[in-house]
């Protein structure tokens, strides 16, 4: 297979309300036939979620996250070797995941929603994903905020937490711009961060997009699925080095059409 130019990020939901695949893959049976399947169609990461993040989810209790994560993961630990990512901004479901072999850490708050994270992570020395947000909680809104210069804002963000992190030992660190509701109701910022994505390689560190599923994209989830390798593609060729998706197979052959 062509190498491509990003590392692909599958999704998995252990949840009964995400918005495109909730209750899906919250059995142990069917999380780890959908591993499985991520990898043979070629993921490089797999990121496993188990609390929604999206509009009109709600917010779950540390054990019921933990109940519905480790189970599965120490599972899907004994099936692959892939690097694990966790979705989670508590810094006690990012430990006890750590300790059962994840490799990284998914934080949608950039370390704001938990102020022991910062210390679980530097302790364990392992990549986090600090993701911008108009919201400073993991409960997006569909507020159709305005930007005198959305990337601006978003620099600004990054400078601030990038500061915040290595001042608390964390090492790698991984930029999300976010996407959809994280940034806006208003479809325009989302398509503009990845126009202008290139502007965050000033702070050297890798880029992750995600925008597989979101309704921005427009349509039912077939055509979004249609559509996102599309945008997904021109992010890689605009500094995106990983692709976090539900579609790995179609977003890896897209990019691979960008590679030669």
């Amino acid at each position: 297979m062509t190498e491509t130019k990003a590392k692909i990020m599958g999704i998995l939901n252990l949840t009964p309300d995400s918005f495109s695949d909730g209750g899906l893959h919250n059995t142990l049976q069917n999380a780890l036939k959908r591993i499985e399947q991520m990898e043979a169609d070629g993921a490089d990461i797999i990121d496993i979620g188990a609390e929604s993040s999206g509009p009109n989810s709600s917010a779950i209790s540390e054990k019921e996250e933990l109940a519905r994560l480790i189970p599965i993961l120490k599972a899907a630990r004994k099936i692959t070797k892939l690097p694990i990512s966790i979705d989670t901004y508590k810094a006690e479901v990012a430990r006890q995941a750590l300790e059962e072999g994840a490799n990284m850490i998914n934080d949608i708050t950039a370390l704001r929603g938990d102020a022991k994270m910062a210390a679980v992570i530097a302790k364990h020395n392992c990549p986090v994903i600090l993701m911008y947000s108009k919201d400073p909680t993991a409960r997006t809104t569909i507020a159709e905020k305005e930007y005198d210069d959305v990337m601006k804002t978003i620099s600004d963000f990054f400078t601030e937490r990038i500061k915040y992190a290595e001042e608390n030992g964390i090492k790698q660190i991984i930029l999300d711009p976010g996407m959809g509701h994280f940034i806006s109701a208003l479809p325009k910022y989302s398509f503009e961060i990845i126009e202008r994505l290139e502007e965050l390689k000033k702070f050297n560190k890798e880029i992750l997009i995600g925008i597989s599923r979101k309704s921005l994209l427009g349509g039912m989830l077939e055509e979004r699925d249609k559509k996102g390798p599309i945008a997904e593609s021109i992010a890689n060729l605009n500094g995106a080095s990983i692709i976090r998706t539900h579609n790995i197979k179609a977003t890896k052959e897209s990019i691979c059409q960008t590679c030669n």
